[in-house]
């Protein structure tokens, strides 16, 4: 007789404890019917939440609040609660991750854990994400590379035409099927998959350690799905802040030249940056012509170029 499947939900909170309890309370509803358990993870947030959301969950008989120790990041904080299993350690058959300011619909997690089940060559599967308006997020991308790398940065309609089928963002399916990774949102994960690649590379303190562990699965032959039926509503840069970043910071520089590093070498890693370069030259001879047209973020190119050149010859983070 077949037992019902096991979902371990881990939601991942850093100084937001309010709107990770919205979240949680969210996951809950969205986890009635389903066997398994919710843990939430302080990733050393050391203004009060751990306590506060313990306080808060502790007569709750689904969640545990557990405390990182340190705060190594998105994928080392998620690895806590996915290293940590159910009670007792038992491993789940699947693991889902809740970004703390996600917030899914009643059926989202039974929808990507019934998609898992019908499909069982499917490794991974992410849901359909929108803002509190309704606006759609985008969240399903291509993996990089040096072509990608060159389309974004010269934003020009025809390069852009020429290299469609290259460029990182795929816009938004119309139906669920196969992507080449999905942001970390809310994203579901065969444990099978993660026991035979290994769990997110804590070398990414933010950003690509969701398209790195989709790359190492679907390299195993797990491919990841987009779930179109499944909705969460997501706010968005809660805990990094991105939306009002005034300078790109050094652990993006840091994890894009490790990702590509970890890819194809060095080598690969150089490539990518030349050609991100050879692109953004384009865009700024456009600007001479054209000065509306919008440049990238400030000193993002000589900050590109001097992480890089730092990765090759010393004095730098060796990411």
């Amino acid at each position: 007789m077949s037992r019902d499947p096991t979902v371990l939900t881990v939601i991942l909170n850093w100084r937001t404890a309010e709107m990770t309890l919205k979240s949680a309370d969210a996951a809950e509803r969205a986890m009635e019917g389903i066997a398994g358990g919710i843990v939430v993870v302080d990733n050393d947030s050391g203004d009060g939440s751990f306590e506060r959301m313990s306080e808060a969950l502790r007569d709750r008989p689904r969640f545990r609040v557990v405390q990182s120790g340190r705060n190594g990041g998105f994928g080392a904080g998620n690895n806590v609660g996915i290293k940590l299993g159910l009670p007792g350690g038992v491993r789940p058959d699947y693991v889902y991750i809740l970004n703390s300011d996600a917030f899914p619909a009643p059926d989202a997690i039974r929808l990507l854990l019934d998609y898992l089940e019908a499909h069982p060559k499917v490794g991974f599967a992410g849901s359909y994400i929108h803002g509190p308006d309704g606006e759609v997020h985008v969240t399903c991308f291509r993996f990089p590379s040096a072509a990608s790398e060159f389309e974004g940065a010269a934003r020009s309609g025809p390069i852009s035409r020429l290299l469609a089928g290259r460029s990182v963002t795929i816009g938004v399916p119309e139906v669920s099927g196969p992507v080449d990774w999905l942001a970390g949102a809310s994203m579901m994960m065969r444990d099978q998959v993660l026991q035979t690649v290994g769990v997110f590379d804590e070398t990414f303190f933010l950003y690509f350690e969701e398209t790195d562990l989709c790359r190492r699965a679907a390299e195993a032959g797990w491919p990841t799905h987009f779930v179109r039926e499944s909705r969460v509503e997501h706010i968005g840069s809660v805990s990094t802040g991105m939306k009002t970043w005034k300078r790109v910071p050094g652990y993006w520089f840091d994890s894009r030249w490790h990702y590509f590093r970890k890819s194809g070498g060095t080598g690969r890693a150089v490539g990518a940056t030349l050609a991100h370069l050879a692109g953004a030259m384009i865009l700024q001879a456009r600007r001479l012509v054209q000065p509306k047209i919008p440049g990238g973020p400030p000193h993002f190119l000589r900050d590109l170029t001097g992480h890089a050149l730092r990765q090759l010859f010393g004095g730098g983070r060796k990411a």
